[in-house]
């Protein structure tokens, strides 16, 4: 038949197999973190001195016209240094191009300058004949051929001022 099966790993070296080694004691440092002697010590409670400054000796207060530091740089109550030039750098202006499409544009009108929301109006153009000469051409004679006429998917949009009645801009759809 079968071999009998093997023996408990437990049992240890009389049964063939290689001592196991001890487990480790305690954890180890999570992956990442610094060896325990790599920074010194800080008072639990003391802020890091700021780069640069000494730090005044434990227990005692900071000499007297020098600043308390209480938080670190860049959050609320960190002092400013003074005699610092701020620069600012003007980003030039961004043209944004409009598509006039179907839908009315909110725009600036080229002629009155009023911030406005453009006035569509549907006109007959190429594509509307178009459409009718081939539904005719297919066999839709009797009327059918001008539904393109009727259906404001199949013309051009004017986009127009409401102030002052000029024409903005033309969408075709040829």
């Amino acid at each position: 038949m079968s071999a009998p099966p093997p023996p408990y790993p437990g049992k240890g070296q009389e049964a063939g197999y290689p001592a196991q080694p001890p487990p480790p004691q305690g954890y180890g440092q999570p992956y990442g973190a610094p060896p325990p002697a790599a920074y010194p010590a800080q008072p639990y409670g003391q802020p890091a001195p700021p780069y640069g400054q000494p730090a005044p000796p434990y227990g005692q207060p900071a000499p007297y016209g020098q600043p308390v530091y209480i938080n670190y740089p860049g959050q609320p109550g960190y002092p400013q240094q003074q005699g610092q030039t701020t620069v600012v750098v003007a980003q030039p202006a961004v043209t944004v191009v409009q598509q006039f499409r179907e839908s009315p544009v909110h725009t600036r009108c080229p002629h009155c300058q009023a911030e406005v929301v453009t006035a569509t109006q549907f006109e007959t153009g190429t594509f509307t004949w178009i459409i009718c000469l081939v539904l005719c051409i297919v066999g839709c004679d009797l009327g059918c051929c001008f539904i393109p006429f009727c259906v404001d998917g199949c013309k051009d949009v004017t986009h127009s001022c409401p102030n002052c009645k000029t024409v903005i801009s033309r969408y075709n759809r040829m």
